[in-house]
């Protein structure tokens, strides 16, 4: 029974989260257009965005941390849940670094002399 109230507990708080944030981020732009603003300042147009680079290159570190964990396993005798939490977090960070130093690169101006 106590599963039941922390899974219920957990998804009521991360409801009321993204509700909290939707509506005071709504009520932001709704208060900046009755004073005549744009409400566009909020996004950036001037920064390229690569989402599915992004998901893609976490879920290949996640992978990667998964092999690795199962690996460090087997050989070495690492416990299982150590190893499999810890290099999935290695490598699905590092993987997060490098989309972001790619990004950077991608989005840099080309500076042509």
């Amino acid at each position: 029974m106590s599963g039941v109230l922390i899974s219920v507990a957990a998804f009521l708080s991360i409801f009321g989260i993204v509700y909290v944030f939707l509506m005071t981020r709504h009520r932001e732009r709704i208060a900046l257009i009755e004073k005549g603003a744009d409400a566009s300042i909020f996004t950036d147009k001037n920064q390229a965005y690569y989402p599915t680079l992004k998901f893609g290159m976490l879920f290949v570190g996640i992978a990667l941390g998964i092999l690795t964990g199962n690996w460090l396993d087997k050989m070495y005798d690492f416990s299982k849940g150590v190893a499999y939490l810890a290099m999935v977090f290695l490598f699905g960070g590092l993987s997060l670094i490098l989309n972001f130093l790619i990004e950077r690169y991608l989005n840099k101006p080309a500076n042509r002399e």
